[in-house]
């Protein structure tokens, strides 16, 4: 058998050879599938990349089928500090399934956890998590003031401490509530003060140009792809080059249309 120790300190005991991996984590999921597919024997129902893969649905992230997650047999179960609940992963270890959590909250902790899981697996460090790791080595700097809403009904938005917050200021952009004691605060769209450009992601909650925009009175704003704006893994890769050009594409036609 063989130890590792999870982002949250937890000592973690599998296999000297892992073969079977279920993940309850859609961005887990996809890394894992990049490197060795072979190794998924279960996901969750929100697990969409690769978009082929074949393997056992297990729920969601929030509600997994614990029993189903058991009968699958892992050697190991994959998890996310803030996707996934305390009391699914507690139940797993009570019944003896070995359960590693990340907790991702940076770029750079992303690109050294993710290194750690692979590790964990028995997979070699890949191509695309060196170019990741490149690609988002540094931040620019702040040109423009952003708000990144991630739900509406109630609206809320990106705050501080997390991975996409990070994300989005290695971008260029200030978050407008970055310093907000809130991970996710709620706000309200009528009481915002102007912002150089609101970034609608299509998850979570699936914003589109006729639903979102119009409740930021006129604010200039870009649709974004939320896989490439919230997803660690190998989405990583590229993201910069996919992002900012989305993002100059809608304010060039926008502007084409002033």
């Amino acid at each position: 058998m063989a130890t590792s120790v999870d982002d949250l300190g937890l000592t973690v005991t599998v296999p000297d050879e892992v073969r079977r991996v279920v993940s309850l984590v859609p961005s887990l999921t996809e890394t894992v599938a990049a490197s060795r597919r072979d190794l998924l024997a279960g996901v969750t129902d929100w697990c969409s990349h690769p978009a082929d893969l074949d393997v056992p649905r297990i729920g969601g992230t929030k509600n997994p089928n614990v029993d189903a997650v058991i009968a699958l047999r892992p050697d190991v179960v994959l998890a996310n500090q803030e996707e996934n609940r305390a009391p699914d992963l507690d139940a797993l270890r009570a019944a003896g399934v070995p359960v590693y959590v990340t907790d991702i909250r940076t770029v750079p902790a992303a690109i050294e956890s993710l290194e750690r899981v692979l590790a964990l697996l028995g997979v070699s460090r890949p191509a695309w998590l060196d170019r990741a790791a490149d690609e988002w080595r540094g931040a620019a700097p702040p040109r423009e003031r952003v708000i990144v809403p991630i739900w509406r009904r109630p609206w809320m938005a990106l705050g501080s401490d997390t991975f996409a917050g990070d994300l989005v200021e290695r971008l260029g952009f200030r978050n407008v509530l970055g310093d907000s004691p809130e991970r996710y605060p709620r706000f309200d769209p009528d009481a915002l003060a102007p912002v150089d450009l609101v970034l609608l992601p299509d998850e979570p909650y699936a914003f589109t140009p006729d639903d979102g925009p119009e409740a930021f009175g006129g604010m200039p704003f870009a649709c974004v792809d939320g896989r490439s704006l919230t997803w660690y893994g190998p989405s990583l890769d590229g993201a910069r080059t996919r992002l900012r050009a989305t993002i100059d594409a809608q304010r060039t036609r926008t502007n084409s249309s002033e």
